[in-house]
């Protein structure tokens, strides 16, 4: 019972540091310009005009999780613009959310301006559901709510959560399409 009880505490501490890292690798990414941004009147991206998707590969793994760019296109006939942070959430069954929703971080965002075609990307983490809770929850896919739009899109993607305590993590909106392993500004 005592081991198990010091995995945890160590399992705990590698995941507060291997995060502490990441959120520092995120404000250095916040404090560079990002390419495309604007200040100007873009409106802001529509549902229907907005492709929510995964850039899944090699790389992007840390201790305790793994990071993956949340990708964002404008699939639209007209410039649009995103601004912030998206709303993402696990479910299963189609329906039912699995565990909280995304914590977002606490970097600084601007207007992303996408023109028809165009891309931006949002760091998603996935913290080791072992480091979190005792037993995990399967989750069919996300649920993820661009910035400004109140309609989910749904990505399949199998993912093990808590049922009571957050694994996801997300950032901000940034241009650029993100890679694995090295995710763009």
């Amino acid at each position: 019972m005592r081991t198990t009880t010091t995995r945890r505490r160590y399992a705990a501490a590698a995941v507060a540091c291997s995060t502490g890292l990441l959120l520092s690798a995120a404000v250095a990414f916040a404090a560079a310009p990002a390419r495309g941004t604007a200040t100007s009147g873009a409106s802001t991206c529509l549902a229907a005009n907005t492709q929510v998707w995964l850039g899944l590969g090699g790389g992007g793994g840390y201790a305790g999780g793994v990071a993956v760019p949340l990708e964002f296109s404008n699939v639209g006939h007209r410039t649009c613009a995103l601004n912030g942070y998206p709303g993402v959430s696990a479910y299963r069954d189609g329906f039912m959310q699995v565990g909280p929703a995304a914590v977002r971080g606490t970097q600084a965002h601007a207007v992303v301006t996408l023109a028809p075609g165009g891309t931006a990307h949002a760091v998603l983490t996935i913290t080791d559901w072992g480091a979190v809770c005792g037993g995990p929850v399967t989750a069919d896919g996300l649920k993820v709510y661009p910035p400004g739009q109140r309609a989910a899109k749904p990505i399949d993607f199998s993912v093990q959560a808590c049922a009571h305590r957050a694994v996801l993590g997300v950032g901000p909106v940034r241009a650029g399409v993100g890679v694995p392993g090295y995710i763009t500004q």
